[in-house]
This record gives C-alpha cells, sequence and structure tokens, in this order.
C-alpha cells in the first residue's frame, strides 16, 4: 500500500518515511523467517525504486525499542498505521494516541482489530486487504487539515484517558457483584401462593379498592402457535380473554372498586381491549394514562430523549429478518424485540448477538435501559418501570377525584418483568421505611398507612392487603 502511495505521490517521495518496527518474536519458526524473508525483499524493492542519494522511503528494524524510545517515536509522528488482519486489542493504537497530546497525529486503523469498536470515531477505519483505500488514506491522513485532526485526536484521547485499567477494573467488580444479586433473586424462595380466601374475604369487607392488572399473558388469552403465520400470532396475543370480559366488567361497575390496567402495549391497543369499560388505562408502563371515555395524557418526564429510536429500529429490522417467526413492536416510547415463537435456543444465540450490536453502537452513549425478559429484548428510557408509574398513576386518580375515601385494599397482579417488579413494593406496608424514604410520595405513604391501620384493626395478623400486593406475582408467574 505504501508503495501504490508512492506511486500516484511523486511529490511525497521524498517529503515522507515509513519506519516499520518488526520486533523479533518467534526467530527459529521456519514460517517466520520465511514470512521475514519476504519483508526484507519488499523494502528492498521500494528502497531501490524510490529511493535517492538524500532520501530512503522506508527504514526497516528488526528490533524492539525501550519504553523511552518508543514514547518519543509515537510523539513524533505524523501518522500511525495499525493494519492487523487480525488483532484482539492492539494496544500500540492506544499508545500512540496517548503519546500525541502535542502534535495530533493520525490513526489509520484497521477495522480487524478490537480497538477498531473504540478508537474508531476519530481514526480512519481500513480494510488491510484492500490495498488501493490503504493508500488513499495514507494520503488523507498527511493532507488532513489542522482542525480535523485535533477533533479526531480529542476525541480518542479522551476515550483513552477515560477507559483506563483502572475503571474497567472497577465496572468489573461492579458488574460481578450485580450478577451475584442477580443469581440470588433468580434463586430465592418461592413465597407462598396467595391465599385466595383471605383475599376474596377482605375484598368483600373492603370499602375502596385498587385493582392493578397487566394485560400481557395476564388477562389475554393463550395462543396456540402451531401452523400459524407470526402475523396471526401478533393479532392474537394481544386480545382479551373472552371469559374475562364479563367479570372484568361487573367490577368496573361497582362503585367501590377502582382498576387499573397497566401495561406495556401501546395506545391503540388497551383502547382497543378496553375501550367500553370503566377503569384507568396506563400505557407503554404508565408513560401515557387517561380514563376510558377521557383524553389520553402524557406523563413523560420533560427533556426525555427519544434519538436512539431510529438506530435502535435498524438493529431489531436486522435480526427480525434473519430469526424466523421473530417480531419486533415500535411503541411511542419503546421497542420490543420478540422471539418467543422462534426455536429457542437459535433465539437465544440470536438475543445475545443482537444485546452485543446494540451496546457496541446505537446505545452505547444512550440514556436508556436494556430489559430482557424471558424470551424478548425490550430498549426503553432510564428510570421507566411500572412502579415509577404507579406513583404518577394514582396522582390522577386522587387529582380526578376517582378516590373519595382511603384505599383499603389493593390487588396487583401481573406478569411483569422482573425490572418491574417494584410495582410490588410500592404497595407492601411492611417495607422499612429507612431503606428508600426518598423513594415514597405522599400519595404512596398515604395509602400504605390506610391499608396497614385498616387492615391491623381488623385483625392481629399480619395485613391482608400486604399479602394480596405482595403474592399476587407468584400466582400470575405460574399461570
Amino acid at each position: 500500500a505504501f508503495e501504490k502511495f508512492l506511486e500516484e505521490n511523486p511529490d511525497w517521495r521524498d517529503k515522507v518515511v515509513l519506519l516499520q518496527i518488526a520486533v523479533p518474536t518467534r526467530t527459529d519458526v521456519p514460517e517466520y523467517q520465511k514470512l521475514t524473508c519476504q519483508v526484507h525483499e519488499i523494502v528492498g524493492r521500494i528502497n531501490g525504486r524510490f529511493g535517492t542519494l538524500t532520501a530512503v522511503p522506508i527504514h526497516h528494524l528488526d528490533r524492539s525499542l525501550d519504553f523511552p524510545a518508543l514514547c518519543a517515536l509515537y510523539a513524533v509522528t505524523d501518522v500511525a498505521l495499525v493494519t492487523s488482519l487480525r488483532d484482539g486489542m492492539n494496544l500500540v493504537s492506544y499508545e500512540f494516541v496517548a503519546c500525541q497530546a502535542s502534535k495530533k497525529g493520525v490513526l489509520i486503523l484497521s477495522e480487524f482489530a478490537g480497538a477498531a469498536q473504540s478508537l474508531g470515531a476519530g481514526a480512519i477505519l481500513v480494510n488491510p486487504w484492500n490495498i488501493t483505500e490503504l493508500a488513499s488514506s495514507i494520503g488523507y491522513a498527511l493532507t488532513m487539515s489542522a482542525n480535523e485532526r485535533e477533533k479526531r485526536h480529542q476525541h480518542n484521547f479522551l476515550h483513552v484517558t477515560t477507559h483506563t485499567s483502572q475503571e474497567w477494573a472497577e465496572t468489573f467488580v461492579s458488574e460481578l457483584n450485580d450478577t451475584v444479586v442477580e443469581a440470588q433473586l433468580r434463586t430465592r424462595h418461592i413465597p407462598p401462593q396467595l391465599p385466595s380466601e383471605v383475599a376474596i374475604e377482605r375484598f368483600l369487607q373492603s370499602n375502596n379498592r385498587l385493582l392493578i392488572l397487566g394485560f400481557n399473558a395476564t388477562l389475554t388469552e393463550p395462543v396456540d402457535a402451531q401452523g400459524r403465520r407470526i402475523d396471526q400470532l401478533k393479532e392474537m396475543e394481544l386480545k382479551l380473554h373472552p371469559d374475562l370480559k364479563e367479570p372484568l366488567r361487573t367490577l368496573c361497575n361497582d362503585p367501590k372498586t377502582t382498576i387499573v390496567v397497566l401495561s406495556g402495549s401501546d395506545r391503540n391497543v388497551l383502547d382497543e381491549n378496553f375501550g367500553e369499560y370503566r377503569m384507568w388505562l396506563a400505557a407503554e408502563h404508565g408513560m401515557f394514562l387517561r380514563q376510558t371515555g377521557g383524553n389520553w395524557m402524557t406523563t413523560m418526564p420533560e427533556n426525555l430523549s427519544m434519538d436512539w429510536v431510529d438506530s435502535v429500529k435498524h438493529v431489531f429490522e436486522y435480526f427480525t429478518e434473519r430469526t424466523p417467526r421473530s417480531h419486533f413492536e415500535l411503541r411511542e416510547t419503546s421497542l420490543v424485540w420478540n422471539y418467543k415463537y422462534t426455536d429457542i435456543e437459535f433465539g437465544k444465540l440470536q438475543s445475545k448477538d443482537l444485546l452485543q450490536h446494540l451496546w457496541t453502537g446505537p446505545i452505547s452513549n444512550a440514556s436508556v435501559e436494556v430489559v430482557q425478559g424471558s424470551r424478548s429484548v425490550e430498549v426503553r428510557a432510564v428510570g421507566v418501570t411500572k412502579g415509577a408509574a404507579i406513583d404518577r398513576i394514582l396522582g390522577e386518580i386522587v387529582h380526578n377525584n376517582d378516590v373519595k375515601t382511603p384505599i383499603d385494599y389493593v390487588l396487583c397482579i401481573g406478569h411483569f418483568l422482573a425490572k418491574d417488579e417494584d410495582i410490588y413494593s410500592f404497595f407492601d406496608p411492611d417495607l422499612s421505611q429507612v431503606q428508600a424514604p426518598t423513594m415514597r410520595t405522599k400519595i404512596a405513604s398515604h395509602l400504605n398507612r390506610s391499608t396497614s391501620n385498616h387492615s391491623a384493626g381488623k385483625s392481629g395478623h399480619r395485613p391482608a392487603s400486604c399479602k394480596v400486593g405482595q403474592q399476587a406475582s407468584t400466582i400470575d408467574k405460574k399461570a
């Protein structure tokens, strides 16, 4: 590639020098010896063709340099060529950037080096097999404006000085600890099932009830996927179970009962299924809220950035095309890739690859969370959980005077993702007030105190509302 550059740019022949340092490693291996001879022949040919009495295009050193000499070489270099055909990470590219604080040299980096994922934005990425492209990149790097060199260098220098080995170690230990906690949660003891007779008795005795119900896999009808197209499955899985329509209507018409359907689905899905019922609907994990008969209102935080949506959508489309019977949902505040109808093992492999594409690409610097379900991957804004949404929902219910007396019964049932299970702790009167005093709003605290006092007044046992609110998740997961 350097030879081709000199051919096409004769003006540079006495202005540029390629210093190639070949550190001896496997000098006793025949293949290594053969490769060394080939390199020496190429160097001799180029120097013989373009060299003069005063200028030699290539200086080839078959030896290693000590650390001070290497740093000095990095510092005076204008362009660094890292043209690995295969490489793990490649420390040379990082060392070069770290030593270029004053000169702001240009890094030409092979796309097959691991460093390309980290330094690619500030480097000139090349395919080392493409000689024409590499020769052109050498010319571009040598003639690059000072302003562009400065921008490219600052981008990479910030990355190198921020993502240090110390920072990597701290992140690794932190994620390792998180993994231990997650493993403990997965292996925790299953709590006892909800005592249905007690729950029914408390329901009948209560004066103001709040029922919070999930939708997907909670109120929907199980779908037989055998022999059905994916578009048919998508339509069928978002339908209210026929056997639940009349019981739900009876509950909605009860003046002592307030029902909230809290779902990750979009507004159109909830409107289609529950438009005729008297209840509250919370779409997209509570980002949109309305009472049937009223208009949708948004509870989205101000300045919520959604710039990441298009790039994540492209990744989801790519994997949907390559994973038979998978599909993705584009919602207003999130995207979900679902592979529950695909082959189990292939779906898991694809989901791992998809996550890798997301973390190293469109969401690497975005304020989003990736929530993994049993057979789904959801990308949504940071802090969007059903537990966080409940506070906003209760505020709207109180504001609309739907709660005229203290709520003395809470039943929360849903097939929620692990990330959303904070919804159960929100209604647990036994939660220590010391644990998270700032997490509870006045509405939640008042609700919990009312629930606890009312239940304790009826019996000396643990409040029934806590049992209902806490154990409903176990029943639904089994279902």
